[in-house]
This record gives structure tokens, sequence and C-alpha cells, in this order.
């Protein structure tokens, strides 16, 4: 059935909302093509998109039939799934609490017990909760990062990172059977809908101050240090204060942005990886002379970090940079403490910094390489608690995403938020600062330039024509490799295979996914693939060399010669 069509049924609908026919009624040819034209892709990370109405936008109608997809899949699982039931969490975008009502009345109509939150609750509570009722799965309604028109549908397997993409397409399937949008109904008032109990909460809290690994620096410094903290209109807010609070760290907050509100209206996107977006934080900072500057994402699974440099003003640390500094904490702590396993591992995605590789080798720790998205972080875990093989113990990626210790299995910026102001109260105790001790890290180790912008793409079709740009990259490895001698070989992760210069073709024992890797010279490389969760083509460089003024001659050299992101 054409866009057309659809659009007339929808509207002769008597099952229609009035809310929906009205915002309906006046579209474009072009917004009815938009709306109409597709389905909202369902993937391993769920399903997000713009709120509105029609099949390829988030509302009430495309949460049903997805619930109604994931009751399918539920009710094929053995040991009680259908009694242990979904927890549902949310966090303060436009409709989340609606959205999460929505899928606890669908799970309950199918005979599924739901646990609900009464407030919004961030991502790494949610796969913790999922964990500590022995829940059958997880649902967060959140966009994370994106712009306010986004809100998003995430789905956690039982053991509480986000599902596989096994048990992906079987969700998808079920939701594919279900053509007529307008047909899934919930029970909202069913006994089947409960709270998630309060303990919960006091259990996620105690877990994570087990983590602790300076009590005597934060007894000295934690009231003396001046954080600045701010939740970006958020989730984080309770939680972050509160892990803190209890730590004996006491921290400043932007008022301005503490209330939940939808439109993130202080900010242009709530996305702490960027400076704007902590400008507030950093203006507090600078009014009272403080030393460090937090800010986390609308679902609290990303932290981002400012610190004063070597002139006193504030700069805005990468996710790199703030993965990094949290890998050489933890190792040195625990290393100190007599506390790092034998067989200890870290985990970080392949397109985040280089620079792991060194720090793991001083310590003698395994630093294992995944693709982008936290659940195959969250995968390594499973796979180890299992087999013992090796123990976890830091995962992060570029995106300012951070974990440690094991109770969730998702980026957690509340125990992010805890390492690293605890990580604060170290080096102040032995005298340092955050900025002197990455310097000192660059010194140690080689500098590293981490970069990374994006491609902006948008209509109907952004994602297919992402792919084919990644498409086209992949069939000119061979042209890029004779052309191009300071690329050493090309990772082609689709096909699951490393081609070197000389000709020879290595397998990747690494899940597949659609991107293309370019080794140079150094430990230095060039990654480009399709962001799964909005309509950006990314692109990644990590350049090493012995200082920052060399790295960033090479980078400009390399962007020259190779003329890779001038072609996209």
């Amino acid at each position: 059935m054409n866009y057309s069509l659809l659009y007339e049924k929808w509207m002769s609908d008597a099952r229609l909302s009035d809310e929906a026919r009205k915002e309906l009624g006046g579209l474009s040819e072009a917004e009815k093509e938009y709306r109409f034209g597709a389905e909202l892709a369902f993937g391993t990370a769920g399903m997000r998109g713009i709120i509105g109405y029609g099949i390829n936008m988030m509302n009430v109608y495309t949460v049903r039939r997805a619930t109604q997809g994931l009751a399918g899949y539920i009710k094929t699982m053995p040991d009680g799934a259908m009694k242990r039931g979904v927890v549902i969490s949310y966090d303060t975008r436009r409709s989340s609490r609606r959205f999460a009502e929505v899928t606890a009345a669908v799970l309950a109509k199918n005979g599924i017990t739901a646990y609900l939150f009464g407030r919004v609750h961030p991502v790494p509570m949610l796969s913790f909760a999922v964990r500590r009722l022995h829940a059958a799965a997880g649902v967060m309604i959140t966009a994370s990062h994106n712009p306010k028109e986004y809100n998003g549908y995430k789905v956690y397997g039982e053991d509480g990172a986000q599902l596989s993409p096994e048990a992906t397409d079987v969700i998808v399937r079920r939701i594919r059977e279900i053509e007529d949008f307008l047909s899934v109904e919930g029970e909202e008032n069913s006994p089947l809908i409960l709270p998630v109990p309060a303990e919960v909460d006091e259990d996620y809290f105690a877990s994570i101050a087990k983590l602790s690994l300076s009590p005597e620096a934060v007894k000295a410094c934690g009231k003396d240090i001046k954080l600045v903290y701010t939740p970006v209109h958020g989730s984080g807010y309770v939680p972050v204060m509160r892990i803190l609070d209890r730590l004996g760290i006491k921290a400043a907050v932007v008022e301005e942005q503490i209330p939940e509100d939808p439109d993130f209206s202080t900010v242009e996107i709530p996305n702490p990886e960027f400076k704007e977006t902590l400008s507030l934080g950093i203006a507090l900072a600078n009014k009272i002379d403080a030393d460090v500057v937090f800010g986390t994402d609308p679902d609290s699974d990303r932290l981002g970090v400012a610190v004063k440099n070597g002139e006193g003003e504030f700069i805005a640390l990468s996710g790199n940079q703030v993965g990094i500094l949290l890998l050489d904490y933890i190792l040195t702590r625990l290393k100190a403490r007599g506390e790092l396993p034998e067989n200890a591992a870290v985990v970080k995605s392949f397109v985040s910094t280089g620079m792991a590789k060194a720090i793991c080798d001083r310590f003698g720790v395994t630093l294992f390489e995944t693709p982008v998205g936290f659940k195959f972080i969250g995968e390594k875990i499973k796979e180890w608690e299992a087999d013992k093989k090796y123990t976890f113990v830091f995962g992060f990626e570029e995106s300012c995403g951070y974990l440690r210790g094991t109770h969730a299995r998702d980026k957690d910026a509340v125990v992010a938020s805890m390492v690293c102001a605890e990580m604060v109260c170290y080096l102040k105790h032995v005298g340092k600062t955050v900025y002197t001790r990455l310097r000192e890290i660059y010194a140690e180790y080689g500098f590293v330039l981490d970069q990374n912008f994006s491609v902006k793409y948008g209509g109907l079709h952004a994602m297919e024509e992402m792919n084919a740009v990644v498409d086209g990259l992949r069939l000119s490895i061979d042209d890029m490799l004779r052309s191009h001698p300071h690329i050493l070989a090309v990772r082609d992760y689709s096909a699951g295979v490393r081609k070197r210069a000389d000709g020879v073709c290595e397998p990747l024992n690494i899940p597949k996914c659609n991107c293309v890797y370019y080794e140079l010279g150094g430990g230095s490389f060039v990654c480009v693939r399709p962001s799964g969760t909005e309509p950006k083509l990314k692109i990644y460089y990590s350049i090493r060399a012995k200082d920052e003024d060399t790295a960033s001659a090479e980078l400009m050299r390399i962007k020259a010669e190779v003329q890779l992101f001038f072609e996209i």
C-alpha cells in the first residue's frame, strides 16, 4: 500500500484519536510521505524517531505495536517469563510517561506482569532493576541525547543488556505480523501493572557505593573540592546527587537545569559531549572557582566533563579523554589496593581511542574491542561471568559512555559521576589536577589526537543513503590500499575481514556491523560508519604522535592525502 492510501486509511478509521486526526489533518504531501512512506525501524537498539503521528513516527500506536511484538516474544520464553514480567522506565522527554504507561497496558493485556517506575529513572537503574527483579525484559522510553523532537523505545534482555540481535529478529517478526497499527489494545488498570519496589533503588546505590576506590582521599578532600553538576533537565539529578552525597562529596547544581523540561529549553541539544551543553555549568564553575563540571544527558547514561586547563580556562574533555583518565585511575587504584585481578579485562568500542591499549599493556590488563553499542560490552560481561576467563573492570565508548562494575549492563553516568568525582579527590589528595594528570598520561604514552564529526542526512531515505556511502567505501578498498601508502590495512566489519596492504586477508573475530576502518601507521586509524540511532554518518580519527603539534599536522596531512572525508 502506498503512503497516500495508508494516510487516508488512518484518517478514515474511527479508532484514530481526535488528537491524531487534528495533527494529521494539515500535512503537506512531503510530510505525508515521510510519516507513512516507511515504518519506524526496530533494531537492536529498539526504535527511535520524531514524536508525531504516522507509522514512521513515535506515538502511542507505534509503541503499542512494538510492545505487542515484545509480548509475543516473551510468551515464547521459558521459566515463567510472563510472570517474571517486564520493568519499564522513562526519562523526561515529551510523552515519555505516556509511552511507558501504554507499554505497561499492552503487556498487561497479554497477561504479562509490568513493573512501572513511579517517576523518571535513568537507563542504568532500569538495567539494574531488570537484574534485581529477575525480570524477563526491560523497556526504557528515551531518545538519549537526541534533540527534543525525538523519543525512543529501548528493549533490554533478562541479563540487563540491550537486546541481542537474535532476540531482536524474533520481536521484529512479531511486529511485522501486525499490519493494523490501530488494532493493538492495552489494559491500563490491570492488576498486573505493579510499581517497582522501593528497595530496588536502595540496592542500586548500595551496589555502586561498593565500587569506591579512594575512600581515604574522599574523606580528606571531598568537602573541599568544588564540583558543579547539571542534569540538563534529565533523569540524572536525583541519583547523581544522591550517590555524591552518600560519598560525602558536595556538588553545586545548575538550578536552571534541574526542572524536568521536555523542551530542554536552556540548551540547543541535550548532549553533554558538547561544551555548549555544559555552558551554564561552566559559568557557575567560573563564578564559584570550581574544579570540575559534570553534565548528564536526559536518560543519564552519558557523562560530559569540563576541567580547568593550565591557564585556568575550562575546557570540555572528549569522551576519549575521560575514558583514558578513568581507565588510568581505576587500574592505578586497583593495583595499589592489591585488588587488580590477574585476569582483568577492559572493553572499548573499536572507534574509541587507541591509547587504551598502551595503558592496559602497562598494567598487564587485556583489552577487548567491540562494535559500537554498549550491548556488545554487556555481552562480554555475560560471557566472562559464565566461563570465568576474564574479570571485567571497566568499559567505555568515546561517546561519553562508561561502566565500572557489573551491576548494570549499559553505560552508567551515575556510577561514572561517582568514580570521576572520586578521581578528582584522589588527584587533589596527591597534589594534582585532572588536567595535569591528563598531560602526564600523554607524556607517558605518547599523544593521541581523537576527533570525530558527523555528516547529517535527512528525509525518508536517510539510512539508505548513509549505507550507500559506506558500501561505496567498501567497494573501493583495493583502490585505497594501492593509492595511499599510509593505509596499512582496511577492516571491513560488514564482511568480517581485515585486508592488509600486501593483499592478505584475515578474519575479524568480532560481531559484524556496517563500518569501514582504515589502519594507519603507529596505531592511528580513520573509521566511517552510519549512526544506528540518528540520521548521521559518523567519521572518526585517532592520530598517535609524540606531541599535540605533530598529531595535528599529521591529521591534516592524512586528510589531504587520503581525501576520504572530502569524497564523503
